[in-house]
């Protein structure tokens, strides 16, 4: 019956993946220039100059220029040699001149309520944001959860993904596997969801937690 912030056995701090303050440049506002940004951009992640990328594509310095400058519309037989140069497909010189992403707006009040696995036992999901055939290959669920006097505890949920639960009202002992933790609000746990879940006991009611699902997207 623990409260841990972190792994015991793994005290360093995480090395994330990226920079969640990055920003990118505008998105170019025609294909020319989208294309060019994306080749330039290819180009320096390679570390290479345009004299490298004309050796190796057999089109002249200066045509590259006005590729990557905008000038020019490539055909498909140069995208083609500059996609096997720089080793990506054809279409990741596109991605600039995409439709813009969407987001989901929930007003206080008004998500979507759910039948889940746990509804039967007196569990209430609420569901704040959904966002279909996103460009992360990752689908993504919040819920509003909500227990009350007549909640059951379900400990025993399983499902593909990651988790993630802050606890904003109330107090329960929450399993994790063979792990027991006692969420308080502003409590959080982080957890591979393919081991049994759930809360097994529910201390102060109501309660009331976020729920974040991350699972690959299926195809």
């Amino acid at each position: 019956m623990a409260k841990h912030s972190q792994d015991p056995g793994n005290p360093a701090k995480p090395r994330l993946a990226q920079d969640p303050h990055a920003v990118r440049e505008p998105r170019a506002n025609n294909l020319e220039m989208a294309i060019g940004h994306e080749v330039r951009s290819f180009r320096k992640k390679l570390g290479i100059t345009v004299a490298d990328m004309a050796a190796a594509t057999g089109i002249s310095v200066g045509m590259l220029s006005k590729i990557e400058n905008g000038n020019i519309s490539p055909s498909l037989t140069t995208l083609q040699a500059l996609s096997k140069a720089l080793g990506v497909p054809m279409t990741a010189f596109f991605r600039g001149f995409e439709e813009p992403k969407s987001a989901s707006f929930v007003k206080a009040g008004e998500g979507v309520n759910l039948e889940r696995r746990g509804t039967r036992a007196g569990h209430h999901y609420s569901l704040l944001g959904h966002i279909e055939n996103n460009s992360s290959g990752v689908t993504v669920e919040p819920y509003l959860i909500t227990l009350n006097a007549e909640s059951d505890v379900f400990p025993t949920f399983q499902h593909p993904g990651m988790e993630f639960l802050y606890m904003l009202e109330g107090e329960v002992m929450y399993r994790h596997g063979d792990s027991l933790y006692r969420m308080e609000p502003g409590d959080s746990l982080f957890f591979d969801a393919d081991a049994p879940h759930g809360p097994e006991v529910l201390e102060k009611l109501p309660a009331c937690y976020l729920s974040i699902i991350a699972y690959p997207q299926q195809r």
